[in-house]
């Protein structure tokens, strides 16, 4: 698997049709007016997989070396000084989803392209916070980086790469001094899957599948993957043989001579822009083809903009995925 895909593998909300920028606008922490020193609730010490990360004042230069962990910064009305690139241009960290909460921020970010957390790189930007949730942190990184400058780490409890979407805004919202905006954006966001859930009760208890296909094998995600969940807060659930495979992983592969593993009540195939010749290769392979899930039309294919949103799973990117991803979704499996 090579750097860019194991990458990948590894609303400001836009919720009721508009977009919401949690504290803009207030005389609270970064770009307000109140002294940074007399700031209520800090310190704050949050403990994570590492340690403990304390927080002297609220952060004026936030740099986000998570893949996604910029999305939850700007949402909470807060500019960030780095971000670290994950993929696409790389004049460009930002996504579609983000932008409108980067300009209201007056975000300018440096774009840190880096394989690995690189202190050099870092430093450069003189932060006063480092975050790092959904990263490839260890502890040998993370003793160099929190050095630099406090650095919030995922928390222990979670798989890598595996910290739910509600969490991410929260521990960052308690970084940043904004709990109480941070609460809200989770509210508002898991509003629309409560919705989406009651408005489709034939979905409830029914298998899915969130799998990839390369040039030479097939994939399928965990239940603890962000990907996965995002089905289990619609009301499916995730077949207990993939965690299996997976073990300690958060995905599993496949051969193709297992592909009828991929045959549940349905199956969501992700990640269609590296596949060589995405969709087509997919809806042509006659292994697939012979599902009784892809006979039936109990298939969903993640393309363009939606698969993107899909990938980043923030609470940012996730209201454009579930615009995308719900009418598929009620077309496969409709009520009635």
């Amino acid at each position: 698997m090579d750097i860019t895909r194991r990458q990948l593998l590894v609303g400001s909300l836009v919720a009721a049709g508009g977009l919401v920028l949690a504290g803009c606008g207030r005389d609270e922490g970064p770009g307000g007016g109140a002294d940074p020193a007399a700031a209520p609730g800090f310190p704050v010490t949050l403990e994570h997989r590492f340690g403990t990360a304390t927080i002297e004042r609220p952060p004026q230069r936030v740099v986000t070396i998570g893949y996604s962990d910029h999305d939850a910064v700007l949402a909470l009305g807060v500019p960030v000084a780095g971000i670290r690139y994950w993929y696409g241009p790389e004049d460009d960290a930002i996504q579609p989803w983000a932008d409108e909460a980067a300009r209201l921020t007056g975000s300018q970010p440096q774009i840190l392209n880096m394989q690995t957390p690189d202190p050099e790189k870092i430093a450069a930007v003189a932060p006063d916070l480092v975050i790092g949730i959904y990263s490839d942190l260890d502890q040998g990184s993370y003793d160099l980086v929190s050095a630099i400058a406090p650095t919030v780490a995922a928390p222990a409890q979670f798989a890598d790469y595996g910290v739910p979407w509600q969490e991410t805004p929260r521990l960052t919202g308690r970084a940043l001094g904004r709990s109480e905006q941070a609460e809200q954006l989770v509210t508002d966001l898991g509003a629309r899957f409560a919705a989406a859930r009651e408005a489709n009760p034939q979905w409830a208890g029914n298998e899915v599948v969130v799998a990839t296909r390369s040039a030479d094998k097939l994939g399928a995600f965990a239940s603890t993957d962000l990907r996965s969940q995002f089905f289990t807060e619609l009301g499916f659930v995730v077949p207990a043989r993939f965690d299996e495979l997976a073990g300690d992983n958060f995905y599993t592969d496949l051969s193709f001579e297992q592909t009828d593993e991929l045959d549940h009540d349905l199956l969501v195939w992700d990640q269609l822009s590296f596949t060589p010749g995405g969709r087509a290769t997919v809806e042509a392979d006659p292994l697939a083809s012979r599902l009784a899930v892809s006979r039936e039309g109990r298939t969903v294919f993640l393309e363009g903009a939606t698969e993107l949103a899909f990938a980043w799973q923030t609470v940012l990117s996730l209201p454009a995925a579930l615009d995308g991803i719900l009418p598929l979704v009620e077309q496969a499996l409709p009520r009635g």
